[in-house]
């Protein structure tokens, strides 16, 4: 920051820092304050909402200000998501922030409670300090009111209410007066009730703890040799994003960052896509972190029984909860300006058909892996045969595809490839558990839509051959088609394959960056690169042996990573700056994919 400078005069950009404890989250800009953060879980009310706001920098947001500030550093401490903030005043007076949510194993069970701490330290002269404490309530609508105590402040937030329990004196916090920090002084605000023992001892117990449990973590990874610290930090996102209590895992952190500028296309993200869980679930396997599978699984098996042998939607909250109805926030301007702010998401009224896929492929694996805990039985078995039912039937029907169109529906080639694979592995599921019978029946199944596939999905190009079209309906491409060699629908050296790749690259690439798709869609033309497709481009370049190249764009999508080293959903594609809803799940998962594929072997550094 240049000095002189207020901060308030400055936008909101993607430049965050999660920390979480898998209960709460929280994100932290680049001088320390929390601009976003919802109670009592991540599809919640933000109490912190600054981020939606700046116009109103002193609303929603948690600061520690530090009184003639110029610069400010940040860093997490390694393999954990506990971060720590610098910040230093012309007259070379620093503080020091640490901030993190609990989480350990506690009596018997994982403490992760609803709460954030903050432990705030001089490190240099005589700095002088404000507290700018102001969480709001209704999406914006009014702020917390308050009562305080000798030690603490309530902030009454409707139904839900917080306790700031400190050491700090509480009338100056309630003020917004500067004072001299003499001292480290320390915050926890959590549930409203009486903190529970002395707080200093407490909260920094507490942070050792939520240390060692996440380095514990971080140690059980099976992580590249190359590109180990991104791989690292985007397993712990990751991580953070999934809704222990449950199982379910979100999308993102965030709602309403356009994917564009003014470009309207903002969305809630903020719930449990039974597709990008699939993608997580399937990278932080690779990694080893069979904690977030197991958990996941459990709630599929919610999702699968509520849903008695019926249609699976597209997304659920994280309480299995299938009524998202999507409405906007009128008291949140949005991030920079660029309402609206959605709360909800409409797609759960879509007809997605890739989801039976996306549930099937990841269950599969609990009949064979024993190092689960669960192992899944026939029972399991009957109950994922009804998913591969509806898979079968719906392979070749309409649906909004995995882009989610809102005003169109065709035969999407993805989601008719997801029922493939549904089938097939229900066919290996079979097999494994000696049903002979059951795995014939779906291996036809698999074979009968694999034929459907190369008859309506090819589209000839005269003496080229062809290529593999976006649907069955139109000859248009989507990067989506590049996910056929991972879904083992094709060989990457199949001519079919090198084709459609081929068509797929010259359309949809720009320069260093992917499209999801060019035509049109219910918004226009999409102006930003999808960074998931990037990275799935980065995994094809690989498979058809230009691994040079692949390298080379790995480093190149690594380069504009936020300096907490994540990703949003989109990229400017001229600029580079990133759009859309942050941390991406999407796009992390495409950092750990690459780096182990293009990585070299551990065998080369013993």
């Amino acid at each position: 920051m240049r000095p002189g400078v207020a901060f308030s005069s400055q936008p909101s950009n993607l430049e965050l820092w999660p920390i979480g404890n898998c209960q709460i989250s929280a994100l932290i800009d680049r001088t320390g304050g929390i601009v976003w953060s919802c109670v009592p879980r991540v599809d919640g009310d933000p109490v912190f909402c600054a981020l939606m706001n700046d116009e109103r920098r002193d609303a929603g947001v948690w600061r520690i200000e530090l009184v003639g500030q110029v610069s400010a550093e940040q860093a997490y401490i390694r393999n954990t998501p506990i971060l720590v903030t610098r910040l230093e005043a012309e007259d070379g007076s620093a503080i020091e922030v640490l901030d993190f949510c609990p989480r350990h194993e506690g009596k018997g069970r994982m403490y992760r409670p609803v709460a954030i701490s903050r432990i705030v330290r001089p490190v240099a002269g005589s700095p002088r300090i404000r507290v700018v404490l102001s969480p709001m309530r209704d999406y914006g609508a009014a702020p917390a009111e308050t009562t305080r105590g000798t030690n603490h402040i309530r902030y009454l937030l409707g139904p839900e209410a917080l306790r700031l329990t400190t050491d700090a004196p509480v009338g100056y916090i309630l003020e917004g007066r500067p004072f001299r920090l003499e001292q480290d002084m320390h915050f926890f605000l959590g549930p409203d009730e009486p903190f529970g023992g002395p707080l200093r001892e407490e909260i920094r117990r507490m942070e050792q703890a939520t240390r060692d449990y996440w380095q514990r973590w971080v140690r059980g990874l099976a992580t590249p040799v190359e590109w180990q610290a991104e791989v690292i930090r985007c397993a712990i996102t990751l991580k953070l994003c999934q809704h222990e209590e449950t199982g379910a895992i979100v999308a993102a952190l965030t709602t309403s960052i356009p994917e564009a500028p003014h470009s309207e296309r903002n969305w809630d993200y903020r719930y449990c896509w039974i597709r990008d869980s699939y993608y997580t679930v399937q990278a932080l396997n690779r990694l080893g972190a069979l904690d977030v599978l197991e958990k996941y699984l459990a709630y599929l098996r919610n999702i699968v029984d509520a849903a008695k042998g019926g249609q699976i939607q597209p997304l659920y909250s994280v309480m299995g909860v299938s009524e998202l109805h999507e409405v906007a926030a009128p008291a949140l301007a949005g991030y920079r300006g660029m309402g609206p702010v959605r709360v909800g998401n409409a797609a759960y009224l879509q007809v997605q058909h890739d989801c039976y896929g996306q549930i099937v492929l990841p269950t599969v694996q609990g009949f064979i892996d024993q190092r689960l805990l669960r192992i899944a039985d026939e029972r399991d078995f009957a109950s994922l045969e009804q998913v591969g039912e509806m898979a079968f039937a719906m392979h070749d029907q309409p649906d909004a595809g995995l882009w989610e169109f809102r005003t169109r529906k065709e035969v999407h080639t993805y989601s008719a490839v997801m029922g493939w694979a549904a089938c097939d592995r229900l066919a290996m599921a079979a097999e494994w558990l000696g049903r002979a019978d059951r795995a014939t029946l779906w291996r036809e199944r698999a074979d009968t839509i694999r034929a459907r596939i190369e008859a309506e999905a090819w589209v000839p190009d005269g003496d080229e051959g062809g290529h593999y079209g976006a649907s069955f309906e139109s000859d248009y491409l989507d990067a989506s088609l590049l996910q056929m060699v991972e879904l083992r629908f094709l060989e990457p050296d199949d001519p079919r394959f090198l084709s459609t790749f081929e068509a797929v690259e010259a359309q949809l690439r720009r320069g260093d960056f992917m499209l999801r798709y060019a035509a049109e869609d219910d918004f226009g033309a999409p102006e930003t690169a999808f960074n998931v497709c990037t990275f799935w481009l980065i995994e094809a370049l690989h498979l058809v042996g230009r691994s040079d190249e692949a390298r080379a764009l790995l480093v190149t999508m690594l380069s504009h990573t936020t300096a907490s080293g994540l990703l949003s959903e989109d990229l400017d594609y001229n600029s580079g700056e990133l759009w859309g809803n942050f941390p991406q799940t999407y796009s992390l998962v495409g950092v750990i994919n690459c780096a182990g594929l293009l990585s070299k072997p551990w065998s080369s550094v013993r």
